[in-house]
């Protein structure tokens, strides 16, 4: 499908369109990375803890060295929302899914493991679902029968070669 941007010859809105998914897939290759170094170094045998300590505090000098030399430290407005927006991505997203995604990198096989992230869509729209008022489509459903189909093939025991 066309988008109307492209339609009408819009290539900057191309172009950042393109942009936006190169991003992306970077993002999806540099946390493919982190996890390969976390389970082939010697991260793998530390707590997940002090795995998980290590990155947020690379990440917190990184960013916040980033904003700076891009100039987007400035607070403009703090509302609740926003503080309940960031605690959830603190504690939720910074430390409880990754805490639990490294400790469970020490006791399972990475390929196993990866393959759940495909669920995060799933979720995603879902949580649209319930908590915006929004609705499948039969095309959403079958996407995610396909997902939950790839991710059983992927978990199911290797069956014995027949001779």
């Amino acid at each position: 499908m066309v988008s109307h941007a492209t339609a009408r010859g819009d290539w900057r809105a191309t172009l950042t369109g393109l942009a936006g998914d190169a991003l992306g897939v970077l993002g999806g290759a540099l946390w493919a990375a982190t996890t390969v170094v976390v389970r082939s170094s010697t991260l793998a045998h530390i707590s997940a803890s002090k795995t998980l300590f290590y990155q947020l505090a690379v990440s917190a000098v990184v960013l916040l060295a980033l904003a700076a030399g891009l100039g987007q430290l400035e607070v403009h407005t703090v509302t609740p929302l926003a503080i309940v927006a960031l605690g959830y991505q603190a504690i939720v997203v910074a430390f409880a899914s990754y805490l639990t995604w490294f400790w469970l990198l020490t006791r399972y096989m990475a390929s196993r493991l990866s393959v759940f992230s495909f669920l995060t869509p799933l979720f995603g729209v879902t949580f649209g679902v319930l908590l915006l008022g929004e609705s499948f489509s039969g095309r959403f459903l079958l996407a995610a029968l396909l997902v939950l189909a790839g991710i059983a093939l992927v978990n199911a025991p290797a069956r014995a070669q027949e001779r």
